[in-house]
């Protein structure tokens, strides 16, 4: 019966922790929206959505040590329990990443073709590597959490991209090197939002497997 009950309990941390990639993945999606559409009502809607995450990272971490206090978890629940605290510390990373671009989107100009083509495809990926690395946990999938840390390569990639690029067009005009500088922090946050995902999909792989590929 006590097995039961905290079976339904850790369903429970999994329906938060769905919750709180999807509020992610939309934080996400409206910052790269504010930054092409000029739309400070969609900046405001970016930092409600990052304290919301903010609030969810505390219910969870409340939620977490509530099973660890009152029930008595066997290793596999301790590491998924564990892991779980880990992850939204960087969730909340991520809100505070889409929220600095936010800022950015407020005191720059309109997009160039440029920064709007390979900017919306690199902020994309990184949703991609998100919503997979909550799904990898909540699905104890681990095959698809190790895909996920192969996949930053590609958003790295697309990093390295868009800074040439953006070099590129800086000794072309002048003119455009404030303009090109707030796209390189822009694709800079974003590749540290798909470093966040990464660090979500190891600990996955640690809830299931017991070890951490950095301990």
């Amino acid at each position: 019966m006590m097995r039961n009950q905290f079976d339904e309990q850790l369903q429970a941390l999994n329906l938060q922790m769905i919750q709180m990639g999807g509020l992610c993945e939309t934080v996400i999606s409206l910052a790269v929206q504010a930054l092409q559409k000029e739309d400070k009502h969609l900046i405001q809607k970016v930092h409600e959505t990052d304290g919301e995450i903010d609030q969810m990272e505390r219910d969870i971490e409340a939620f977490c040590m509530r099973l660890l206090l009152h029930q008595q978890p066997v290793a596999k629940d301790l590491r998924q329990i564990s892991s779980a605290l880990k992850m939204i510390s960087d969730m909340e990373r991520i809100g505070d990443q889409a929220a600095d671009i936010a800022e950015i989107a407020e005191y720059m100009p309109g997009m160039q073709t440029l920064g709007d083509h390979f900017i919306g495809k690199m902020a994309r990926e990184a949703v991609r590597m998100v919503t997979d690395s909550v799904d990898a946990y909540v699905r104890r999938d681990l095959e698809l959490a190790r895909n996920i840390i192969q996949y930053d390569d590609i958003v790295d990639d697309w990093f390295s991209r868009i800074k040439q690029e953006l070099i590129g067009e800086i000794s072309r005009d002048n003119a455009v090197g404030e303009f090109c500088l707030d796209l390189l922090m822009i694709a800079k946050y974003l590749e540290r939002i798909g470093d966040h995902a990464v660090n979500i999909a190891e600990w996955v792989e640690f809830s299931i497997t017991g070890v951490h590929r950095k301990y």
